[in-house]
C-alpha cells in the first residue's frame, strides 16, 4: 500500500472522472478514495492528540477494527484501520442475523471478528462503567421494545359510556331537563333532568378511574414480571443485571432454562440445544454451535447445554422485538370466580329488570287512569286536558324511575370488587415476596387443599456447604487433605473444575476469590479451591475439553470428556447423586493413590457411608472418573469411584412454623426431590412434614421409580397418605399431581427447574422460584415466589383466602341492598302508584353500594383466623348458608323498616310527604352503612376487631356519612329532598344503629350444612338432615 503521504489525491480525482470507467467502477473509484480519506483524517488525528488512548486499557487490542472491501474487478481493497468507536454496520448485523446468513458472517471475521469490531474482549467481556454502557446504549439501542401507549383514562370514560342503561338514563335526563326548563324556565327547570345528569357523571367518573387504576396497576406487574435477570460478564466479572441493561457487546451467560435475553452469536459452550417454537412455531430443538448454526435469538429458550453469547443486537433491532411491540398485554383476564359472578350479576339484573317492567307497566297504567297526584295534590292526568309536554315530561320520570331501578338491581359492582381486592392483593403480596402472573391464582390459592413442595431452596436455605469427605472407605477431615495422594488430587481438581457450570475469578475485596453457579457448584468449587488448594485456571489451561453432558433431573448426574495436553490422554468424568454414580463404578481410589475393586462388600460399606450421611441430612455428591480409549461419548460403566462430599443445606428458619400452619389450614403438605430417601426423611422430619409419632410412616416415603410403577388402582388409592417422595423426577411430580385433581384435591406444586413446567402448568396453582427458577419455569407459573421461601407459600394461602372471603363479604353486602331496594320500590309502586326513591337518590345508594363498598371491602387485610378454616376446595357454593341467613334478615329488617315509612310515617312523625321520603332515603342509606360493619365478619360476632387498622374503611363510611348529610342538607332541589331537624337524624341513625344488635342476634341462628339453592333444585332435600352429595368435578 502506497504512503498516504505520497498519494496523488488530485490524480485520484482526475481518474473518478475519466469517461473510459464504466458506472460500477466509478462507483467503486468512489469508494475507494472515501475510505483513505477516512484513512487519512484519522491519521491527522493521531498526529495532533497522540497518546489519548490509553494502550494499556484491558481491551487495547480492539481499540481499532479492520474492514476489508472488494473492488469490483474482484482486486481487493487492502484492511484499514478505522475509528475506535465500534465499527460495524447494524442495519447489516441485522439482516444476517434475520436470514440466519452463516456466509455473512464469516465476511465480518466469523464470531470473533464480530466480537473485534464491538470492542469486546472475548475472556473480559466490556467495561462496566456507567459511561462506556451509555455509549453503547445511544449507539445501538436498548434492551425494550415499543409498546402500544397504555389506555387513558379518556378511554374508560368512552367505554363507560357504552352501557346501555347509562345511555337510556342520559336520554330520560336530557328529555326530563329538556321538558323542565320549557315548563318551569331555566331557573327552575333543570333541577330534575340536571341532577340525574350529575349523578350519570359521578357513576361513569367513578367507574372509569377504578378502571383506569387498575389498568395502571397490570401494567406496572407486567413491567416487574418481564424483568428478568441475566448474568453477563463485564471488567471479568460475572455479574447479575436487568434484562432491560443488556447492551450491544455484552458476553451472556446461558445455562438450561434460561430465555435469551438479546439477539447474538454463540461465542463458547457445549451441547447446546433450543427451542425456538416462540418464533417459528417448530417444536424440534435446534443445535447451536460456533461453526454451524451460531444464531441465538430473543425470546428463544435453553432446553439442554450451557454457552457464553455475544450480543449484537438488542431491543428493537431483534426479531422478538419487533414482534411484541404489536402485542398489546391484555389486563382484561378474566378469572374463574369473576366469571361466577358474571352469571350471578345477570341473574339479578333479569330479575331486577323483571321487577322494574312490572313498575312501568303498574305505574303508567296509574297515570293515564288518573291514580296519580301532583305535589299539590291535584290529578297529574286529566284526558285531553292535559298538555303533552306534560304527559311526555310525567312518562321521562316514570320511565327514569324504572331505569334506575334496573341500575340498582344489576349489582355491576361485583365485578369491580373482584378486580379491587385482585389488584389490592397482588399489590400487598409483592411485598410479602410473591408476584403473581396470572390473576386467578389469587382466587384458587384460597381453595388449594395440597401443597406439593420441593426440598432444596424451598424448604431449606440452598446455602450449601461440604461438611463431610470421605475418599473410598476413609473419611478426610479437613485437616488431613494433605495425606491424599496427589495423583487423586489432581483427578478431584479435574472432577470439579472440568465438569461444573459455575465459575472461579479473583475479588477485589480480598484474597478470597468470588465463586459463581448454582449453590451446589459454588459449594463444591469452594471446597475445592479454598481446601484442595485447586488452581482453576491452571486446571483449564492442563486440558482440552472434548464432550460435556449437562445435568438432568432424569439420570441426577453430569460428565465431561476431556483430554490431558501433557500426555494427550482422554478421561471420563462424572460428578452427581451418591448412589447413582457408585452405581457405575467397579473400583474406588484410596488416600495413596491406589484403586482397589469394589467388590460387593466395599459396596455395602460405600452405601452404609452413604445412607449415615443422608440420615443427618446431608446431600451426598459422588466422583467418578475412567481413563478412555476413545473422544467420541462419555462411557457410563467400568468407572473408578474418586470420592464422596456431603453437603449440609439447613432449613429455612420459620420453616416448620408454616408448615404447622399449613396443617391448621387444612393443607397437606408433601415434599417431592430428588434427594435420596434418607436425606428427605430427615429434611421433612425437621420440618414437620413427618411426625415421629406418625404411624403411617411406611406408606408416607415412597420413591419415585416406587410411585412410578403402582399400578393406577394402588397409586390412586395410596397418593393422598404419601407425605414424601424421593429419588423423583419431573414426571413423577407431574404424575402425582394428576393424580391428587382426579381424586378432587386443588393442587399448588412448587417448581424450579425447566422440567418442571408441565407439573407447573397441570397443577391448579403453580409456583416457580424466583432466585433459583429458570425462565421456562416462572413461564408456566401462576405466582413466583420471589425469596424461595416456603413461608412466603403460607403467606400466599392466606391472601387467597382473604380474596376469596372478601368478594364473598362485598356479595353479602350488595344483595341486601339488591333485595332490599326492589322489593321496597316494587311492592310501593304496585300499592301506592309511586316509588319513595326517585331516580338521583337511587343512583346515589348505587354509588355508595357498588363502588364505595367495594373499595371498603375488597382491601380488608388477611388474618390469622382465615387459616383455622377448612379449605373451600372446588365445589363449595359461592353464596354459603351463612352468607343466605345474613343478608335474608338484614333485607327483611330494611323492607320492613322502610314500608311502614312509606305507609305510615306521616301519621308516625306527623310530617308532610316530602319530609316522609327524605326519612325514608335517609334511613335506608344509614342502614347500609351500618350493615356495612356487619358485612366485615359473616361468622364472628364481633365486627370491629381489627377497624382501626382499616383505615380505608374508615374514610370511605366517613366520606359516605358526610356526603350523605350534604346531599339531605344542601342539595335539596338536586336530590329531591328535605331538610331533617336533629330529632329526625337521631330517629334515622337509631332505627339504622339496630342492624348492629340484629346482626349479632342473628348468628346464634345455625345453618343447615346443605346448600341453600340444593332446596329449590330438590324440594325432598327439604326433609332431609344429611349432606347433598357434592358436585363432580368439572
Amino acid at each position: 500500500m502506497k504512503d498516504l503521504k505520497d498519494y496523488d489525491y488530485n490524480a485520484l480525482l482526475l481518474n473518478l472522472t475519466t469517461s473510459s470507467l464504466n458506472k460500477a467502477q466509478r462507483r467503486w473509484r468512489i469508494a475507494y478514495a472515501a475510505i483513505y480519506s477516512v484513512r487519512a483524517m484519522l491519521s491527522l488525528v493521531k498526529e495532533i492528540i497522540p497518546g489519548r488512548i490509553d494502550p494499556k486499557a484491558p481491551d487495547a487490542s480492539f481499540s481499532l477494527s479492520y474492514t476489508a472491501l472488494e473492488s469490483g474487478d474482484g482486486a481487493k481493497i487492502n484492511s484499514m484501520p478505522l475509528s475506535y468507536v465500534p465499527d460495524i454496520d447494524q442495519e447489516r448485523l441485522v439482516e444476517i442475523m434475520k436470514a440466519k446468513d452463516l456466509p455473512g458472517i464469516r465476511g465480518l471475521g466469523g464470531v470473533e471478528g464480530v466480537a473485534a469490531s464491538l470492542r469486546t474482549n472475548a475472556t473480559k467481556g466490556i467495561h462496566g462503567n456507567e459511561q462506556e454502557v451509555s455509549r453503547r446504549r445511544d449507539l445501538f439501542g436498548s434492551n425494550t421494545y415499543h409498546k402500544p401507549p397504555p389506555k387513558g383514562l379518556l378511554f374508560f370514560v368512552c367505554e363507560a359510556f357504552k352501557d346501555t342503561t347509562i345511555l337510556i338514563l342520559l336520554a330520560c335526563a336530557t328529555l326530563s331537563l329538556g321538558f323542565g326548563i320549557k315548563e318551569h324556565g331555566i331557573k327552575e327547570g333543570w333541577y330534575e333532568g340536571g341532577s340525574i345528569f350529575v349523578a350519570v357523571f359521578l357513576v361513569i367518573v367513578v367507574s372509569a378511574l377504578s378502571n383506569f387504576r387498575q389498568e395502571r396497576q397490570f401494567d406496572k406487574l407486567s413491567k416487574i414480571s418481564n424483568n428478568i435477570k441475566v448474568e453477563v460478564l463485564r471488567d471479568s466479572r460475572r455479574q447479575h443485571i436487568s434484562i432491560f441493561d443488556v447492551v450491544v457487546g455484552d458476553i451472556v451467560f446461558l445455562k438450561i432454562g434460561d430465555q435469551i435475553p438479546a439477539d447474538g452469536l454463540f461465542l463458547d459452550g457445549h451441547s447446546l440445544m433450543v427451542d425456538e417454537s416462540s418464533m417459528t412455531g417448530e417444536s424440534d430443538h435446534l443445535e447451536v454451535d460456533h461453526k454451524n448454526n451460531p444464531f441465538l435469538f430473543s425470546g428463544t429458550k435453553i432446553v439442554d447445554g450451557f454457552a457464553q453469547m455475544l450480543v449484537v443486537s438488542v431491543g428493537m433491532s431483534t426479531t422478538w422485538g419487533q414482534t411484541m411491540s404489536s402485542i398489546n398485554q391484555d389486563s382484561s383476564e378474566r378469572t374463574p370466580l369473576q366469571v361466577r359472578l358474571d352469571t350471578l350479576t345477570s341473574t339479578i339484573g333479569k330479575a331486577g329488570l323483571t321487577v322494574a317492567a312490572l313498575v312501568l307497566v303498574v305505574l303508567l297504567v296509574r297515570y293515564f287512569t288518573g291514580n296519580t297526584e301532583d305535589k299539590l295534590g291535584q290529578r297529574e292526568y286529566n284526558g285531553s286536558k292535559t298538555p303533552v309536554d306534560t304527559i311526555i315530561n310525567s312518562i321521562v320520570r316514570i320511565v327514569a324511575v324504572a331505569v334506575t331501578i334496573v341500575v340498582v338491581a344489576i349489582p355491576e359492582g361485583l365485578p369491580l370488587a373482584v378486580t379491587l381486592t385482585l389488584a389490592y392483593s397482588m399489590k400487598r403480596m409483592m411485598s410479602d415476596q410473591a408476584m403473581v402472573r396470572k390473576l386467578s391464582a389469587c382466587e384458587t390459592m384460597g381453595s388449594a387443599t395440597v401443597i406439593c413442595t420441593d426440598k432444596t431452596g424451598t424448604l431449606t436455605l440452598n446455602e450449601m456447604k461440604v461438611t463431610k469427605f470421605w475418599l473410598g472407605q476413609e473419611s478426610i477431615h479437613e485437616d488431613s487433605t494433605k495425606m491424599i495422594s496427589s495423583d487423586v488430587l489432581d483427578l478431584l481438581y479435574q472432577g470439579t473444575g472440568l465438569n461444573t457450570t459455575g465459575s472461579v475469578c479473583g475479588s477485589d475485596s480480598g484474597p478470597t476469590p468470588e465463586f459463581s453457579g448454582s449453590p451446589t457448584e459454588k459449594a463444591l468449587l469452594s471446597w475445592t479451591v479454598l481446601n484442595l488448594g485447586m488452581d482453576m485456571e491452571s486446571v483449564k489451561h492442563k486440558h482440552d475439553v472434548l464432550r460435556v453432558e449437562t445435568f438432568k433431573s432424569a439420570k441426577k448426574r453430569s460428565g465431561v470428556l476431556i483430554r490431558r495436553k501433557s500426555d494427550n490422554t482422554v478421561h471420563v468424568h462424572w460428578k452427581g447423586a451418591a448412589e447413582m454414580v457408585l452405581a457405575m463404578c467397579s473400583y474406588y481410589y484410596t488416600s495413596n493413590g491406589s484403586v482397589d475393586l469394589m467388590d460387593v462388600t466395599a459396596r455395602n460399606t460405600i452405601q452404609a457411608i452413604i445412607q449415615g450421611m443422608a440420615a443427618s441430612s446431608l446431600r451426598c455428591i459422588a466422583f467418578a472418573h475412567k481413563v478412555s480409549s476413545n473422544d467420541s461419548g462419555l462411557e457410563e460403566d467400568g468407572l473408578t469411584l474418586m470420592g464422596i462430599v456431603g453437603l449440609k443445606d439447613p432449613c429455612r428458619p420459620g420453616v416448620s412454623k408454616a408448615v404447622e400452619t399449613c396443617k391448621l389450614a387444612g393443607v397437606t403438605i408433601k415434599m417431592i426431590t430428588g434427594d435420596n430417601v434418607f436425606t428427605a426423611k430427615a429434611i421433612a422430619f425437621e420440618c414437620g412434614i413427618l411426625d415421629h409419632n406418625d404411624k403411617e410412616e411406611e406408606e408416607a416415603v415412597v420413591e419415585g421409580v416406587q410411585f412410578r410403577n403402582y399400578t393406577d388402582e394402588e397409586r390412586m388409592q395410596k397418593v393422598e397418605k404419601i407425605r414424601v417422595m424421593a429419588r423423583s423426577s419431573p414426571s413423577d411430580k407431574l404424575l402425582m399431581v394428576k393424580c391428587l385433581r382426579l381424586k378432587g384435591h386443588v393442587v399448588a406444586v412448587t417448581g424450579d427447574g425447566t422440567n418442571d413446567a408441565p407439573a407447573l402448568k397441570e397443577a391448579d396453582i403453580g409456583l416457580s422460584m424466583g432466585i433459583q427458577g429458570t425462565e421456562v419455569a416462572k413461564e408456566s407459573s401462576d405466582i413466583v415466589i420471589l425469596d424461595d421461601n416456603f413461608t412466603s407459600v403460607a403467606t400466599v394461602l392466606k391472601w387467597g383466602r382473604c380474596v376469596y372471603n372478601n368478594i364473598q363479604k362485598f356479595i353479602q353486602f350488595q344483595l341486601t341492598v339488591n333485595v332490599a331496594a326492589l322489593v321496597i320500590n316494587f311492592i310501593a309502586a304496585i300499592s301506592a302508584g309511586e316509588v319513595p326513591l326517585t331516580a338521583v337518590q337511587l343512583l346515589w345508594v348505587n354509588l355508595i353500594m357498588d363502588t364505595l363498598g367495594a373499595l371498603a371491602l375488597a382491601t380488608e387485610r388477611p388474618t390469622n383466623e382465615l387459616l383455622k378454616r377448612k379449605p373451600v376446595g372446588r365445589t363449595e357454593a359461592l353464596i354459603t348458608n351463612v352468607m343466605w341467613r345474613n343478608l335474608l334478615v338484614q333485607s327483611l329488617y330494611q323492607i320492613a323498616i322502610l314500608l311502614i315509612l312509606q305507609f305510615k310515617g306521616m301519621s308516625i312523625f306527623n310530617v308532610r310527604k316530602e319530609v316522609k321520603n327524605t326519612l325514608i332515603f335517609n334511613t335506608f342509606v344509614l342502614c347500609q352503612v351500618f350493615n356495612e360493619f356487619n358485612a366485615r365478619e359473616m361468622e364472628k360476632k364481633n365486627v370491629f376487631k381489627g377497624l382501626q387498622r382499616n383505615r380505608l374503611f374508615i374514610g370511605i363510611i366517613a366520606i359516605t356519612i358526610v356526603l350523605q348529610v350534604i346531599m339531605v342538607e344542601f342539595l335539596k332541589k338536586f336530590a329531591d329532598t328535605v331538610r331533617l331537624n336533629g330529632w329526625q337524624w337521631g330517629t334515622c341513625i337509631a332505627i339504622a344503629s339496630l342492624s348492629w344488635p340484629i346482626g349479632f342476634f342473628t348468628k346464634f341462628i345455625p345453618v343447615s350444612e346443605t346448600p341453600f339453592l340444593s332446596y329449590f333444585k330438590n324440594p325432598k332435600s327439604l326433609f332431609k338432615g344429611s349432606r347433598s352429595p357434592s358436585l363432580k368435578k368439572p
